[in-house]
């Protein structure tokens, strides 16, 4: 199966789309130093970017003639900062507003599905007609916006067509899906809430629903103050246990002795990703690429990391910093440090043999920007089932209609 990666950042989309089982026709990114880190991982021989076509510069420069239509899958994350909620949310005012090109190369490439990841802020309720926009732009791509036509127009008339059912009966049209999905639901150690639009080209037939949900916060209460198993799991004596939070215990009574579905697993944590890495400020730490210790972290009120036996706060990157303290991890004693760039891509689910290019400054806003590489997998390998069940429903038929006509 084919695919073209957008906005590909440091790779985790693609890599989770690579492992799902597309081969990338073409990966652009415009950061360098993005680039730079794949590049090096090519030099390296890592592989899952070994063999990918990378293209550095904006996808409105690249020349598309070399793609062929029809190809399986285009995947990406517009840039999110027009509707970050900690961002100036100006959406289609904000010149890094990227949804329209991208509906112009799902136009031109015709793929018969594609995925984009996108911030939470793009469902905000100041943004909702600007997303039921990007959203009707991608089921009727052929619908374009004239050339002195403003946004507003462009919606209205998409909205007609839609009514009136004219924009149903063009030769390209999707059945788009968007979701709302917090990664630790999926197995990813960080409570990361991204929007998913997955669209499937309508003359395939294919109803899709987003995978379900593998992991729960209701399981991770369950083994840490029910069970114990948590605990347990990681060798921390009853002695040495934390005292359960106040804010959990009447939903802690609630689950009782619960029992759980054989797949639901609890919450990964920020203990359960790091366990095995040495303290940043130990010397064995110097065995282990991207995982020094980055000194200035300092806690106050509003600003007090991520605590080690939750999933991490959500990572971020930006111009706007990080106001949560996202980017650190809160001690059982109450300090706190900075997350190491090795760390950080644990909780983005990195493979450790991925190296990171660039200062620990823009490295952590290449992981900031990054989809988790666990759930790009996750939800690529939903697409690609779906994509191969239609071809197979579809060469059946063809086959039914040989031997009918012999």
């Amino acid at each position: 199966m084919q695919a073209v990666e957008l906005y590909a950042g440091a790779g985790g989309l693609a890599m989770g789309v690579g492992r799902a089982g597309f081969k990338p026709l073409a990966v652009v990114e415009w950061d360098r130093w993005a680039c730079d880190t794949v590049r090096e991982n090519q030099r390296r021989g890592h592989p899952l970017v070994t063999d990918w076509p990378l293209h550095e510069g904006d996808v409105r420069a690249v020349d598309w003639s070399g793609i062929p239509q029809d190809i399986e899958l285009l995947a990406g994350g517009p840039p999110c900062q027009p509707f970050s909620l900690g961002g100036k949310h100006r959406a289609h005012d904000d010149h890094r507003d990227m949804f329209p090109p991208t509906v112009d190369i799902v136009r031109r490439l015709r793929p018969k599905a594609f995925i984009l990841e996108n911030v939470k802020g793009l469902t905000r309720s100041s943004f909702a007609n600007y997303y039921q926009y990007i959203l009707l732009q991608l089921e009727f791509p052929e619908v374009a916006r004239r050339p002195d036509e403003d946004w507003g127009g462009h919606f209205a008339r998409l909205q007609v067509e839609r009514v009136s059912g004219r924009a149903h009966g063009r030769d390209l049209t999707y059945n788009v899906a968007p979701t709302l999905v917090n990664a630790a639901d999926y197995g990813v150690p960080q409570r990361r809430e991204r929007v998913f639009i997955v669209g499937f080209r309508a003359d395939l037939g294919i109803e899709w629903s987003f995978p379900k949900s593998t992991h729960s916060y209701e399981r991770l209460l369950h083994d840490q103050w029910v069970s114990g198993e948590y605990w347990e799991r990681h060798g921390v004596a009853r002695a040495n246990r934390p005292t359960m939070p106040a804010n959990v215990s009447a939903r802690v009574r609630q689950l009782g002795e619960s029992l759980f579905p054989p797949a639901e697993r609890p919450w990964r944590t920020v203990r359960d990703a790091l366990c095995d890495l040495p303290d940043p400020e130990s010397a064995a730490a110097a065995n282990y690429p991207n995982h020094r210790f980055q000194p200035g972290a300092r806690a106050y009120p509003g600003h007090t990391g991520s605590p080690l036996d939750l999933p991490a706060k959500t990572l971020k990157a930006g111009d706007h910093g990080v106001p949560g303290g996202e980017n650190m991890l809160l001690r059982p004693d109450g300090t706190v440090r900075y997350f190491t760039i090795r760390e950080s891509a644990r909780l983005q689910t990195f493979p450790d043999g991925y190296l990171f290019h660039g200062s620990w400054s823009e490295t952590m806003r290449q992981l900031g920007n990054a989809v988790p590489v666990a759930l790009g997998h996750k939800v690529a390998a939903g697409v690609a089932e779906c994509l191969i069940e239609a071809k197979l429903a579809a060469l059946a038929r063809h086959i039914g209609h040989q031997l009918a006509a012999a």
